[in-house]
């Protein structure tokens, strides 16, 4: 159980962009496949997130990676994409064999997709709201 302040929080958070629509369809797939409802979700801009990102002596205004906060570490880039991929379990996990490859090449793969991911794919004016039917997954 991870905890910040007053929030205490069951398994691994996403951190992601808010206002990124990859970043966002990305959480909606997340949803999707996340069958177990073990990942919780913020946006970077967000409160919880900004904390978290100090924790962590991350940027705070760099919203250039997801980032998985997991048993008290913080995964960024390629890591903590597969981290999550394993998160999903099922066929999903098997990605982790991506973990073979070196960092650098993972990372230089991610690197150029969060680099044009907002003129590839957009951007948004604000965060996202979730649904109320997940609204209990987003912190």
């Amino acid at each position: 159980m991870e905890c910040h302040g007053e929030v205490f929080v069951n398994g691994p958070i996403v951190l992601f962009d808010g206002v990124c629509k990859f970043c966002n369809g990305s959480v909606n797939f997340l949803i999707d496949h996340d069958v177990k409802k073990r990942l919780r979700f913020a946006p970077l801009q967000s409160e919880i997130a900004q904390a978290w990102l100090g924790r962590f002596r991350l940027p705070i205004d760099d919203f250039d990676t997801m980032i998985l906060v997991e048993n008290g570490r913080a995964y960024t880039r390629s890591a903590a994409a597969l981290r999550i991929a394993w998160n999903l379990g099922g066929w999903w996990s098997l990605l982790a064999i991506l973990f073979a490859i070196p960092p650098f090449l993972r990372d230089g793969a991610y690197n150029v997709l969060a680099g044009n991911r907002y003129r590839w794919f957009g951007k948004t004016d604000t965060c996202r709201v979730p649904t109320p039917d997940i609204r209990e997954r987003f912190l």
